[in-house]
């Protein structure tokens, strides 16, 4: 068997996972129906359209970058730097949160597909200090690297995960006692004040030919000072609005912007989408995510930011765009130049 492909639950976790009231007919569900490929879609169609990608899905030369030291804390106040598509560093209160790394140079099971955009590369392992927090939001090969969680597994103190996700985890060699798995509305407490409460989402998961194996979902990262929304992969849905009375307002939403289709527009929220999501969570900025390294949809690599943005400006949504490796500190820097234009 294919290492990278993992290993679905069995045995005890997938007896805990039977208790959930989010796992019924033998597979998990989303929040509010959901088709993952809409029923007037050909999936050869489809298929045909992937196979013939427009030039436009990637960028024409290596995207720009900046590389900051991770190990040293430039602001009292939380700092993210984007790593590009759905991968970022938090640090707040001095604790270290590494968020759906993807180091290698593919998203995939194997090396030679969904390779990434020339320049988004230039964070390794290597750059990662010690990482407090390695929050895995769901089991898809652009959140779940294989090759690069197993390199960061020494670096590692804790992992936080949707719920049967450490079945993957636990085949890969980390032990079961490090990994914290969380259903929708349960958290954790993980330093002094802070608080880490998973949400729901509406996406699907799976490594193979498996799906809804494993859960998918959103986590609320929450302090005395400050709360973060962290987006992982959602279409649109009421849950935005319930998250948002529930847990907000929120200083920053870390929403996906990218590799959506109207197909599939379920499952991959739209720009115009996520600018609403921002407004239903009573968000103060947006930092849109999951775009900028992998063409794993049809459209222009850039289209995602320019219809964001644009709508961003009909909705007075404070939207930060920081370059690969370009820090955003809460309450502080935003950085929004328009480095896509290339």
């Amino acid at each position: 068997m294919l290492a990278s492909l993992g290993k679905d639950p069995s045995g005890k976790e997938l007896e805990k996972i039977k208790g959930s009231p989010n796992y019924r007919d033998n597979q998990f569900q989303n929040p509010e129906p959901t088709t993952t490929l809409a029923e007037d879609a050909s999936m050869v169609k489809t298929l045909w359209r992937f196979i013939n990608k427009p030039k436009s899905s990637k960028p024409p030369k290596p995207l720009p970058s900046v590389k900051t030291d991770l190990t040293k804390s430039i602001s009292d106040k939380p700092e993210i730097v984007w790593f590009g598509h759905s991968s970022y560093f938090i640090r707040i209160n001095n604790i270290t949160i590494l968020v759906d790394p993807v180091f290698s140079n593919y998203a995939a099971p194997f090396s030679f597909m969904n390779k990434s955009f020339a320049g988004t590369n230039i964070y390794t392992v290597n750059d990662m200090p010690a990482i407090d927090v390695l929050l895995i939001t769901h089991d898809h090969y652009d959140h779940l690297d294989y090759e690069t969680i197993t390199k960061l597994r020494p670096k590692v103190k804790q992992v936080y995960t949707s719920l049967g996700v450490a079945s993957h985890l636990a085949y890969w060699g980390y032990d079961e006692q490090d990994i914290t798995e969380l259903d929708w509305w349960q958290s954790a407490t993980l330093a002094g004040d802070m608080q880490l409460i998973a949400a729901p989402a509406r996406h699907f998961s799976g490594r193979s030919f498996r799906r809804f194996t494993t859960l998918w979902s959103s986590f609320i990262l929450k302090t005395n000072d400050y709360n973060l929304y962290i987006g992982g992969d959602s279409g649109y849905g009421n849950h935005f609005k319930e998250i948002g009375d529930k847990f907000g307002p929120f200083d920053i939403a870390i929403l996906e912007n990218g590799q959506y289709n109207k197909a599939w527009s379920q499952i991959h929220e739209m720009p115009e989408d996520a600018v609403q999501a921002c407004i239903d969570l009573k968000a103060k900025v947006l930092l849109p995510v999951h775009w900028a390294k992998f063409d794993i949809s049809l459209h222009p690599w850039d289209e995602p930011i320019k219809r964001l943005i644009e709508a961003a400006k009909g909705k007075g949504v404070q939207v930060t765009t920081p370059l690969i490796g370009e820090p955003v500190i809460i309450d502080g820097v935003y950085p929004c130049s328009e480095w896509w234009k290339l």
